[in-house]
């Protein structure tokens, strides 16, 4: 399976900050938003990603994160001129997809919670045989602010609305999404929708209809943040530092989850230490590599 970022779109609910620079490349708490999402796909076992940027921003995301060398995974990266919707990231990343199933998550979306780490794995193995579309749900207390998802007790989603005055669940669809390589064809045979974007919401109707659309849903101990408002972003960093201070424990830190996929080493471990060594993530680092070392003593 491969993965994709999308990070691009102009922010505009985030002017003037925006306009000098992507909201995904603006900190949440001690590092930029795009290493949030990106930890996602990571997390799940995916080492092939694509990030959908815009040619303002390209350079800028090449340099904070190359290549992804430095953390045992490939980057790529593809320009979206105008945000045209989110499904247009599958016409975009056709090429990149090929045969592979594909995730998706949107470059403003953070998660974290227990057992995280297995809910991925099993979406991970969606392919040609094990064929449709998965979804994540996350309870909210206003969801006709949101899109919302219905689904049965086998987690198989029964309708899709778009902030209803009226919501069937109190299940908010978030920004995580992962599809089988049907959804190329699907992308591209979407029409436009009355704001004129390729909705992922048509792609997911698609594989509604055919009976293949399914749900995960993040209850208690999960926490599913979409950072879009100056409120949301500092919402988001309050709770990064407050568990960051009080577990010792960084999220996101893409260096410990390639460390113990067991995709770098040591001595790429110590070349980030090294770029890094003068600020607390780069001393997170240094502790994870003493740790790692006196283990094996």
């Amino acid at each position: 399976m491969k993965g994709i970022i999308l990070a691009g779109g102009s922010g505009t609910r985030l002017y003037p900050t925006t306009l000098a620079i992507t909201k995904q490349l603006l900190p949440i708490y001690d590092k930029p938003m795009i290493l949030y999402p990106l930890s996602v796909l990571m997390i799940a076992g995916i080492r092939e990603i694509l990030i959908i940027v815009t040619s303002r921003d390209i350079q800028r995301f090449k340099y904070l994160l190359g290549n992804g060398e430095l953390l045992g995974i490939h980057i790529d990266y593809k320009i979206q001129e105008e945000p045209n919707g989110l499904a247009e990231a599958f016409i975009l990343g056709e090429e990149f997809i090929g045969c592979d199933s594909v995730s998706l998550i949107l470059g403003d979306n953070i998660f974290y919670g227990q057992g995280f780490k297995n809910i991925l794995n099993e979406c991970v193995k969606l392919d040609s045989k094990n064929g449709g579309a998965i979804t994540f749900a996350y309870p909210v207390k206003d969801p006709n602010r949101f899109g919302v998802v219905e689904f049965d007790n086998d987690f198989n989603v029964l309708s899709l609305e778009e902030k209803p005055e009226n919501p069937k669940s109190n299940y908010a669809l978030t920004g995580l999404y992962f599809y089988d390589n049907n959804v190329v064809d699907i992308a591209k045979n979407i029409k436009p929708s009355s704001r004129g974007e390729l909705e992922i919401t048509d792609v997911n109707l698609t594989y509604l209809k055919n009976g293949k659309l399914k749900t995960k849903a993040l209850g208690r101990g999960f926490t599913w943040l979409d950072t879009g408002t100056p409120e949301s972003m500092c919402e988001a960093s309050n709770f990064v530092s407050t568990i960051e201070n009080r577990q010792n424990y960084k999220i996101a830190c893409l260096e410990e989850i390639a460390y113990y996929n067991g995709w770098i080493d040591d001595c790429i471990l110590q070349k980030s230490i090294d770029k890094l060594q003068q600020s607390e993530y780069g001393k997170y680092l240094i502790d994870l590599l003493k740790g790692k070392n006196d283990e094996d003593k």
